[in-house]
């Protein structure tokens, strides 16, 4: 099968790969699309960063560069592996792309998102969404029901922000401040609409993605080079702050303006991978008892996510932004998101 590989920072190659098989206790999925996700441009422009090198290969996978990208996939099931009896060919799918250990004390506890020797598919080895097959365990298999498998390509990144605004314990006629309208952005400003967060804010400078912010559900979008976010923030909460900020750009002013603009007691999620170690001012949390907390991808977060797209919660399509070819992957997917990103949120491409 063709398959799109990483070579190394800058080097996408389109080319043949062997098929893979199914194993006892998996499922082969047909991939239909895959969305291109920040973390491959990432990959692409600075990397190798996730993706494993030749003298470090992952430790659950043994793979290490060229790996096939791709972990934002939906599709059919090809086939399934003996012992699975509870999924059909033809099923549309989506796969909750990890490799865990399963054994480490994260993953005892249930929080495999954080296991120590975690892996995802399209990153670590083990196949990826930017191929015509992809063979996962069951457990990582989750029917798609009526959806299309180009909405259920939308499931991976909207589960990220599912799963941020579950810890964050958001509840409705809350408000909350998302700051950042890229496309983790945008969808965390869709799931706390969803969650019935009452007053949701948006800080973004760009003037497209400020557009597609309201959208996506922000009742408010505030640019930060024209008024002072703090402040504004303060005034549209009658005095009390955000009760709870979502940090999705991975900038230390972001950061230090998401914390000021917590409530006393509130919380600030950081949902953004840092370049950089983060420089924060720690009497900002202490004085009002703020609580910064990680979100690191998703647990348990895909089947209620599908929900919440199943019931019109959220619409998936305002996220597409183009649909290619695997032939067209690195100028028409990676180069147009690099080169156009205030106008783009997600590329799917199809991987046949």
């Amino acid at each position: 099968m063709r398959a799109a590989r990483f070579h190394g920072r800058g080097d996408i190659r389109v080319e043949e790969v062997p098929d893979p098989q199914v194993r006892p206790g998996t499922v082969a999925v047909e991939v239909e699309w895959c969305g291109i996700c920040g973390t491959d441009l990432h990959e692409y422009l600075e990397g190798p960063i996730f993706v494993p090198t030749p003298d470090a290969p992952h430790p659950l996978t043994g793979e290490s560069m060229p790996v096939t990208l791709g972990h934002e996939f939906a599709g059919v099931v090809a086939e399934v592996g003996p012992g699975v009896d509870d999924v059909r060919v033809g099923d549309r799918v989506v796969v909750e792309p990890y490799v865990v250990c399963g054994h480490c004390d994260a993953c005892r506890q249930g929080r495999y998102n954080v296991c120590r020797t975690l892996g995802f598919v399209g990153l670590s080895g083990g196949g990826g969404g930017f191929s015509r097959y992809v063979v996962a365990e069951r457990r990582w298999v989750h029917p798609l029901g009526d959806l299309g498998t180009d909405v259920g390509a939308l499931v991976e990144p909207l589960a990220v922000a599912y799963h941020a605004v579950r810890l964050s314990g958001a509840r409705p006629g809350q408000s909350a401040v998302v700051f950042g309208a890229g496309p983790i952005g945008l969808v965390t400003t869709a799931a706390l609409r969803a969650a019935g967060v009452g007053e949701v804010i948006t800080v973004e400078p760009a003037e497209a993605r400020k557009q597609k912010a309201t959208v996506a559900g922000a009742s408010t979008v505030l640019d930060p080079r024209e008024v002072d976010v703090v402040e504004t923030v303060d005034e549209l909460t009658k005095g009390r702050g955000a009760d709870v900020t979502f940090e999705c750009a991975g900038v230390d002013q972001v950061l230090a303006t998401a914390i000021r603009s917590t409530r006393a007691g509130g919380t600030c999620v950081n949902v953004a991978i840092w370049g950089h170690e983060a420089r924060v001012a720690m009497n900002d949390l202490v004085f009002r008892e703020v609580s910064v907390l990680g979100s690191l991808a998703y647990a348990h977060d895909h089947p209620a996510t599908i929900e919440m797209v199943a019931s019109g919660r959220v619409d998936p399509f305002q996220f597409i932004t183009g649909r290619i070819g695997l032939d067209d992957i690195v100028e028409r997917g990676f180069r147009e998101l690099i080169d156009n990103k205030e106008e783009n949120v997600k590329i799917l491409v199809q991987p046949r």
